[in-house]
């Protein structure tokens, strides 16, 4: 028989069969329904939010006459585990559409191990063409995050954006190259792995990078190590668990060669270059940054700073920055410009601010807290390395400060100065230290030749609990006179009055067990103000880093803020 008649003989059975089922007696034969149901679950950052789509496997309504938009009320939507909380949602649908658009914005950041789940709101909120509705047991469940890990080849990260839907590793140094813009979403969390030497792991924005990382108050971005899951598995004062974040630009310096090599990145590695001639450079934004738990040695002995900033330019937004538990310094700036406000640094191994070679930019609203016996130096600033009087001169301006020592006893120094460092401290607030802020003498050029010239100047601050009799000192060297020495620390004493500084309570406190901080003044603060040097600066009538009748800007953001009483 030939094909074309087994495909009639085919055809004629196959009809036989449906006339036959067509002719089946039903008195109550009724066309099946199906109610829609769930197909799809996907899920998208928008600028530290989420966006979800939810997919049907048919065009939906929100009546049961197939009209209305799909909206709040037709969703029940919530994020469990995880340390996320919902602030509101908005859900965008077309009627009859096969799927809608939830926008979500959270309360709290997320660390990475939340869900979501989306139902219909009730078994009578969501409908088909047909009027069928669909069942309130629907649900779409997924991980509200994912994770991916950075390793870079020499390609560096490339201009990209990192997402709040996601959770980062950084798996080595990871830099960002020159031409390359890194933009990191609010909310984004980034872990950097544990290791040391070669196998550090940190983020370094080269000469010619930048880094656009814009979290904010309610939405920051945090840096910390891989094995922290924010919720406690990581106690807050472990450090040296990862690296830290690396900033470098081409701003001037005043070394005997320009570029230099960042320290504790190989010298055969081009990309840890900084300097130049440009004090107008731009390596991005940092705002609403927290780096915790870093400081882990990357080399050469070097254990890396919270935040360090090799000649970064001044149009750098540098802002709302916490550095916590970090095992060596808080924040390092090795020369540059750069323009640093409401910055946090807390519980450090090493130094809180620490300047080397011509560092000349501006501070305001700094907060140094040492506590639970570590720390050096709150501040330690340095002016040349090679040589030690080469210009520029380190003459950064800082006002507003709020630095809180270790106490008496602890043998610790306030601030010092040295290596030809100058720098103006003014309207600043300084409690608790068991030394107070001394000034290198030398032979030659030196940090008191800074003094002498007014390019080292301390006005208009307040101290409290620091040193037991002079606040102001000179630390001389071994060769010099000791008529000269006795002369130098006579006029820096008597500087202090003069110069507007006053010993007064300005009512921060410390618990007695050293573990609440409370950095904001209950006593009067204001008065006997010093002008500012540039519109930069806010003009505010009250010492210290916070206003004693204002906002708490460290709040909520900050790991620092839950131990502020």
């Amino acid at each position: 028989m030939k094909k074309a008649n087994l495909k009639l003989l085919a055809f004629i059975f196959i009809t036989t069969l449906i006339v036959f089922s067509g002719c089946k007696k039903c008195d109550d034969c009724a066309e099946p329904t199906q109610a829609p149901i769930f197909t799809t679950l996907d899920i998208s950052s928008d600028a530290g939010n989420f966006v979800v789509t939810a997919g049907f496997n048919e065009g939906v309504y929100k009546n049961n006459d197939a009209t209305g938009n799909l909206d709040n009320a037709s969703f029940d939507v919530a994020i469990e585990g995880g340390s996320a909380t919902l602030s509101t949602w908005t859900v965008i649908h077309t009627a009859g559409e096969m799927s809608a658009v939830i926008h979500i914005e959270l309360a709290t950041a997320s660390n990475g191990k939340e869900i979501i789940v989306v139902k219909p709101a009730s078994d009578v909120s969501i409908y088909n063409a047909t009027g069928d509705a669909m069942s309130g047991n629907q649900a779409l469940i997924s991980n509200l995050v994912s994770t991916v890990t950075i390793t870079d080849d020499g390609s560096g990260t490339g201009t990209t954006t990192w997402t709040a839907d996601n959770i980062y590793i950084l798996n080595g140094f990871v830099f960002v190259n020159d031409g390359q813009t890194l933009t990191i979403e609010k909310g984004t969390i980034i872990k950097g792995k544990a290791g040391q030497g070669e196998n550090a792991s940190a983020l370094i924005v080269a000469m010619g990078g930048k880094i656009m990382a814009e979290g904010t108050a309610d939405l920051p971005i945090i840096f910390t190590a891989e094995a922290d899951d924010l919720q406690g598995s990581v106690p807050d004062l472990d450090n040296g668990l990862w690296g830290g974040i690396i900033l470098l630009g081409k701003a001037n310096l005043n070394t005997s060669s320009v570029p230099q090599q960042i320290e504790g990145i190989p010298t055969n590695e081009p990309r840890g270059a900084y300097g130049g001639t440009n004090d107008d450079d731009d390596s991005g934004i940092l705002k609403y940054v927290s780096i915790r738990h870093g400081g882990t040695d990357i080399g050469e002995g070097n254990e890396i700073n919270g935040l360090t900033l090799g000649a970064v330019g001044r149009n750098t937004v540098i802002e709302y920055i916490e550095v916590f538990a970090n095992k060596d310094d808080g924040v390092e700036f090795f020369g540059g410009v750069p323009r640093l406000n409401n910055i946090i640094v807390a519980f450090c191994g090493d130094d809180c601010y620490d300047y080397d070679q011509s560092y000349s930019g501006y501070g305001q609203f700094w907060l140094a807290v040492q506590g639970y016996g570590r720390g050096d130096r709150v501040g330690e600033h340095d002016g040349g390395t090679d040589p030690e009087t080469g210009t520029p001169y380190a003459i950064p301006n800082i006002y507003n400060v709020t630095y809180m020592g270790l106490g008496e006893g602890a043998g610790k120094r306030l601030v010092t100065f040295r290596d030809n460092a100058g720098g103006h401290y003014a309207n600043s607030i300084m409690v608790n230290q068991d030394k107070g802020i001394d000034i290198e003498l030398l032979t030659g050029e030196c940090s008191y030749t800074r003094f002498e010239n007014q390019q080292l100047t301390l006005e208009n601050n307040m101290f409290w609990s620091v040193a037991a009799s002079t606040i102001f000192t000179v630390s001389a060297a071994d060769d010099v006179d000791s008529t000269t020495a006795a002369n130098a620390s006579a006029d820096v004493a008597a500087y202090f009055a003069t110069a507007g500084n006053v010993v007064q309570d300005p009512g921060i406190t410390i618990d007695e067990g050293f573990s609440l901080f409370n950095p904001i003044p209950t006593n009067a603060v204001g008065g006997g103000m010093s002008n500012t040097p540039d519109a930069w600066f806010q003009t505010v009538n009250y010492k210290g880093a916070f206003d004693p009748n204002g906002v708490n800007w460290a709040a909520g953001w900050s790991l620092f803020s839950k131990y502020m009483e």
